[in-house]
């Protein structure tokens, strides 16, 4: 195998793929990268669950399989200077690494015995901009569960319809929903949870650019194209929350905030609150002003926020950590806080209609003053 390619496609691929090698297993051969050379070169990381796979340019003079060992060979490349690279790898695999009047020599392995990537690529791909995925992703992956226990819910659900796409991640205390419209009705109906850690990669590859994504669903694999990568993981089996159920409609107290002001005011009283000093944010939502305060062994912490609308003196206390996270995904700049009573969760929705999202926040047990 031999092949000529720019250092910095090199780095720029091996980054990607070496995110899903295998850092140990059972299966020693998945501990480092699979190189396939054809009509270019392709980089492939997989560790069983999660595979990605990086396409380039490249010069091939004689077309071959091999594995790589991941780091070091990621090292030597970062550390070659800039300019073409060429690999050799001759039939013992003994692997002659080129550039300017740098060389290495190194080992790799024989690709027989890598595991089959699975095949996705019988369904037909939902496509959208990578700007609007990354928001889907960035927009509720914060609130996938942690719990073992129910593994569905340690993933984002996506819905699929003829005019949208809809993504929902819960954990038990929160919700977070975004949705994206489609320009053109996209034909296709479906439903699927995506594990977080596979998705945690697709929204490090993607940009914020309206170059297309794409994502096919198999039969028990998605498969995520964005520009030169290619992300396979497995999906989550189960009966995913019935999230329309728990989310409150119709609330009758709206108010609405500016999202920067309110989100400021929030990680500020949360200062003083962490892991080991654990306290609710006691939000008051009084009249055109939401008094937020809490207290720790530490000390104690108040702040107030401007609101538009009348709270009517309502008492609430929130996980103030639950409430920055979904502030800081939220787009616009201003949001409406739904209301019910002091034992009911708070709904931030848009306050503009260009907007499709919310974010549930369950409340806290708070002691009377």
């Amino acid at each position: 195998m031999r092949f000529t390619c720019e250092k910095s496609m090199l780095v720029t691929g091996l980054n990607i793929a070496s995110r899903t090698v295998a850092q140990k297993s059972s299966l020693s051969i998945i501990e480092g990268i699979l190189c396939t050379t054809g009509h270019g070169l392709s980089l492939t990381g997989y560790n069983m669950e999660t595979a990605i796979t990086y396409d380039m340019e490249a010069e091939v003079k004689d077309p071959g399989r091999c594995i790589l060992p991941a780091k070091l060979f990621s090292d030597i490349i970062r550390r070659l200077p800039e300019g073409p690279v060429t690999v050799v790898v001759d039939d013992n695999f003994k692997v002659s690494i080129r550039s300017g009047y740098a060389s290495f020599t190194i080992s790799a392995e024989s690709a027989e015995d890598y595991p089959t990537l699975p095949d996705v690529n019988e369904g037909r791909p939902v496509y959208l901009p990578q700007s609007k995925l990354k928001e889907l992703i960035t927009g509720t992956i914060f609130s996938v569960s942690e719990d073992q226990s129910r593994p569905i819910h340690t993933g984002v659900k996506f819905e699929v319809t003829d005019q949208t796409i809809t993504t929902i991640a819960v954990d038990g205390f929160r919700l977070a929903r975004r949705t994206f419209h489609f320009q053109e009705p996209s034909g296709r109906t479906m439903n699927f949870v995506v594990p977080a850690q596979g998705l945690k990669e697709v929204e490090k590859i993607v940009s914020d650019s309206e170059e297309p994504a794409s994502f096919t669903l198999g039969a028990k694999h998605i498969l995520f194209q964005m520009g030169s990568a290619t992300l396979v993981c497995r999906l989550l089996d189960g009966e995913f929350l019935d999230w329309r159920r728990v989310v409150p409609t119709n609330c009758p107290i709206k108010l609405v905030a500016n999202i920067s002001d309110l989100a400021a005011s929030v990680e500020r009283v949360c200062l003083i609150v962490s892991e080991k000093y654990k306290s609710p944010v006691r939000c008051v939502f009084s009249n055109q002003e939401l008094l937020m305060r809490t207290s720790t062994t530490i000390g104690a912490a108040e702040d107030r926020c401007p609101i538009a609308g009348d709270g009517k003196e309502l008492e609430i206390g929130f996980n103030g950590r639950f409430l920055a996270e979904a502030l800081r995904v939220i787009p616009g700049e201003e949001v409406t806080l739904e209301l019910t009573n002091g034992l009911s969760s708070i709904v931030m929705t848009p306050a503009e209609d260009k907007y499709d999202f919310a974010y549930m926040v369950l409340p806290v047990r708070i002691k009377s003053n």
